[in-house]
């Protein structure tokens, strides 16, 4: 997957925990189990990818001096 392919699917993803954020805190507290979950496991996602691109911009060969 490319860099590009990887930082569009973290903007998605970010957008979707921010949308997800927002709905809960609309959403009384006796319905919101199911929603945190599901931003619990968004929130996973998110941060692996942001892993996956940090990891994409480090160069492979080590630091040159």
């Amino acid at each position: 997957m490319s860099i590009r392919m990887i930082a569009i699917e973290l903007y998605q993803l970010i957008r979707e925990v921010e949308k997800l954020e927002q709905k809960i805190d609309d959403t009384p507290w006796e319905k919101q189990a199911d929603m945190t979950d599901q931003l619990r496991k968004l929130k996973a996602e998110r941060d692996r990818m942001q892993k996956v691109l940090d990891g994409c911009k480090e160069p492979k060969w080590g630091p040159h001096y």
